[in-house]
């Protein structure tokens, strides 16, 4: 005689379905794993990490200010981080030319080496997350997401701002 079966358990969501943030977590997980996949664990960083070194990229120089708004980091844990990359050889930190009391932040030729291929990465990851999702979607879902984060954050949508 064969034991009966058990009933196949059917996880209840519909309460969480109905919360932006269990959405958001949910996308990102997604996010995380594909970013573990591509660029954190082949090249030993972290998002924010990785979010560092492309502001630079973009921008070739910032003072610790531009760095802890865009990245939406407190002070001392933007030194931490700017100390693990500094280590690593990837950033440098500077004396501004212009006011001399005042710290800039740049990459170092490894870090710019490293900043050019993650940009080549980029589009693969962002391939692999906009997959199921159409061009319209896709600038609906970032126009919403600068919303949630700006109003969030309690920011205006500029992303990095001058320190005037």
């Amino acid at each position: 005689m064969t034991a009966p079966k058990e009933k196949e358990f059917v996880l209840e969501e519909r309460r969480l379905q109905s919360l932006i943030g269990y959405r958001i977590a949910k996308a990102r997980l997604a996010t995380q794993t594909l970013f573990a996949r591509h660029i954190g664990t082949p090249f030993g960083l972290r998002a924010v990490e990785y979010s560092l070194l492309m502001l630079l990229h973009a921008n070739r120089v910032l003072t610790p200010k531009q760095l802890s708004r865009a990245l939406a980091l407190p002070g001392p844990n933007l030194t931490i981080l700017m100390d693990r990359l500094q280590g690593r050889g990837l950033i440098e930190r500077v004396r501004s030319e212009t006011d001399r009391r005042s710290q800039q932040a740049l990459l170092t030729a490894e870090g710019r080496a490293l900043a050019e291929q993650l940009d080549e990465l980029t589009p693969e990851v962002e391939q692999d997350l906009d997959g199921p999702l159409s061009r319209g979607e896709l600038v609906m879902l970032a126009e919403l997401l600068d919303k949630v984060a700006n109003a969030t954050l309690g920011r205006s949508p500029e992303v990095v701002e001058s320190d005037d």
